[in-house]
């Protein structure tokens, strides 16, 4: 685990975007991303009957669709140990496979720092 304090403030930024988002919302997650010119998006998961993403893929998506060329970084708050595979492939597709991705817990502590690989 890593003290959130401990993290970079931009970093510490996305994490507590995500979690406000999470609680909010009452989602199952929330997720914020930070694109090339550190702009941030924020979302939470997404269940319609027609349309489900997860909360980082739907951050994703908003990043893409207000222009964002790369990623710098994403985080996700979960009860989920880690990111899905197919949200690292979401990040990875715009910030490519280096880009770190956050894992944090509904308290806000970063439980996994990984990459999109």
């Amino acid at each position: 685990m890593t003290d959130s304090n401990a993290l970079d403030p931009e970093d510490r930024k996305i994490v507590t975007l995500a979690r406000s988002v999470r609680a909010r919302n009452g989602v199952p997650e929330g997720a914020a991303v930070r694109d090339e010119t550190g702009r941030t998006y924020a979302a939470g998961t997404v269940a319609l009957d027609s349309l489900r993403l997860s909360a980082l893929q739907t951050a994703v998506a908003m990043a893409v669709a207000s222009g964002a060329k790369s990623l710098e970084a994403a985080a996700v708050v979960t009860e989920a140990e880690s990111a899905a595979a197919e949200d690292r492939a979401a990040v990875r597709d715009l910030g490519g496979p280096r880009t770190p991705v956050l894992v944090a817990g509904p308290d806000g502590t970063v439980r996994e720092r990984t990459t999109a690989g």
